[in-house]
């Protein structure tokens, strides 16, 4: 009876890291008390990082900033719902927004990122992102790019001061978004996809590399420690994501490593977390409220 037991057990874990639910509601995080007391008590979580970032072959010190809210949503205009009280249940929908801001210098010249990402908590009844944008400004000029999810198809759209890149709007089947991967793993971890799979690159990879917006295969495993989660991508181009973040629950976002190919050379990116505020920082907007950014490490210029 104790071998037919510990089979079980390993196949309800193998079940769950491969992304299949079953009916029991421990298997849904969304519905326990300690994420709702977490994520829905009207805060964020805002987190501040120590940026390294290549550009231009060179490295670049900065900051990085992590921010995760739940809000309502809406399916059909594709935007934060203002009287969620007013709004159907079928175009409603609670997500986990993620705004990631990179903040580096290069040279002269300030380089200013900021990316969104909507992902439904219920990931059992949504199985894709909604929305991800990014917007990048530097003295050079800027660049929008936005995909919403439309039925089965993920539609893209992409505004540059590039020539061969914008403007223009393109149509893809679903797919895994790598700005997705932060969000899944705090709402449910086991949700990681491992294995073989395509995915869309990161909008800001894209950006900085000059790289086409298209799916590309890559390989994905997920290792457990004592306290730390690793999350492990790699790209058929020789491109790696290395995401770190805590076990326990809330699962902090700790640390990330990115690693490519450019001209020959390897090169890497990396940020580590700072300090970490529970906090409804939209509430904070008066000057008296400045030292808050001394606890997370901020400086004037980001």
């Amino acid at each position: 009876m104790k071998l037919v037991s510990g089979i079980l057990t390993g196949c309800v874990l193998l079940l769950s890291m491969c992304g299949v639910q079953s009916n029991r509601e421990n298997d849904r995080p969304y519905t326990r008390q300690d994420f709702k007391d977490y994520w829905y008590t009207g805060k964020a979580e805002v987190s501040s990082y120590e940026l390294n970032e290549n550009r231009y072959g060179e490295s670049r010190p900065g900051k990085a900033v992590l921010i995760f809210v739940t809000e309502d949503f809406s399916r059909k205009k594709m935007v934060k719902i203002d009287a969620p009280e007013l709004a159907s249940s079928r175009d409603r929908v609670s997500v986990m927004k993620m705004n990631m801001t990179k903040n580096f210098v290069t040279g002269i010249y300030p380089y200013s990122l900021m990316q969104s990402t909507f992902t439904p908590v219920q990931r059992d009844q949504n199985k894709y992102s909604l929305k991800a944008s990014m917007s990048s400004q530097e003295w050079c000029g800027q660049v929008f790019s936005q995909i919403n999810l439309r039925g089965n198809r993920h539609v893209l759209k992409w505004f540059s001061y590039f020539e061969k890149e914008g403007d223009e709007t393109e149509s893809m089947r679903n797919v895994v978004l790598e700005d997705e991967l932060m969000n899944v793993i705090r709402i449910d971890y086991r949700n990681l996809p491992v294995g073989k799979f395509d995915l869309l690159p990161g909008m800001f990879h894209t950006r900085l590399r000059h790289a086409p917006a298209e799916p590309m295969s890559a390989t994905a495993t997920l290792t457990e420690g004592d306290t730390l989660m690793r999350y492990e991508l790699s790209y058929d181009n020789g491109r790696r994501l290395l995401i770190e973040f805590d076990r326990a629950f809330p699962h902090h976002i700790e640390r990330w490593t990115e690693t490519w190919i450019e001209r020959g050379k390897t090169l890497q990116s990396s940020a580590h977390r700072i300090e970490t505020l529970h906090i409804d920082y939209w509430t904070k907007n008066k000057n008296e409220f400045q030292f808050l950014r001394d606890s997370l490490q901020l400086d004037s210029r980001y």
